[in-house]
This record gives structure tokens, C-alpha cells and sequence, in this order.
């Protein structure tokens, strides 16, 4: 690997990334694409409506989604991902990957200890 441990920008990119619930909503719009916010919500369980909110706040200030309201009683805002934020679904896809590796490969460890 010839990253420079001094110049990393793995920081950065967790900066934006971390959260139980951003990678959530970011594979939400990226299978589904535009959602409005009670679409998002009733396909998260277990998330606040808070916090949702601020999620979605947050990835829409480093241009990762976009907010659109439309001017109509009630109002309407619907969520999307933006042509930035899509260069992100690969490192999605390498995030699950790895995390289902790792399940598999705790499972592992566990039942090798319960057989000993």
C-alpha cells in the first residue's frame, strides 16, 4: 500500500460515512432512487424521526443527496442521490462484502471455541 499514514484521507471520508444510519439511507437511495422523507422513514425501523432529519442534513451538506421541496401545500421533499454521492456505491458494496466476511468469520471463531 503506498498511502502515506500522515496524509491519509480515510478520516475524511469516515467523517461523512459514520453513522448507524447513513450508509442505510444512502443504500435506500441508491436501489430505490427518489424518496421522499416518510418513505425513508418507514423503511428504516428504528430510527427517529430526529434523526433521520440530521442524517439526511448532514449528507445533503457534503453534497452526498439532494433536498428537493416542492412549493405546494403540504409541502413536499422528496431525496436523492446526487451524481457525487454515487461514486460512493463501491465503496458500499466493499463495506458489506467485508462485513459479511467478517460475520462469517466470527461465526467461525465462536463455534471453534464452543467445541473446545
Amino acid at each position: 500500500m503506498n498511502i502515506e499514514p500522515n496524509s491519509c484521507r480515510v478520516e475524511d471520508a469516515l467523517d461523512i460515512l459514520v453513522g448507524k444510519w447513513k450508509p442505510i439511507i444512502l443504500l435506500y437511495l441508491l436501489k430505490n432512487g427518489t424518496q421522499r422523507f416518510s418513505e425513508l422513514k418507514r423503511s428504516i425501523p428504528g430510527i427517529s424521526q430526529k434523526m433521520l432529519t440530521n442524517q439526511l442534513r448532514e449528507l445533503e451538506n457534503e453534497d452526498i443527496i439532494q433536498r428537493v421541496v416542492y412549493p405546494q401545500v403540504p409541502p413536499k421533499v422528496e431525496y436523492s442521490i446526487t451524481e457525487y454521492g454515487k461514486s460512493l456505491e463501491p465503496i458500499l458494496h466493499a463495506m458489506h462484502e467485508w462485513g459479511t466476511k467478517h460475520t462469517f468469520r466470527k461465526k467461525q471463531k465462536m463455534n471453534e471455541w464452543k467445541s473446545k
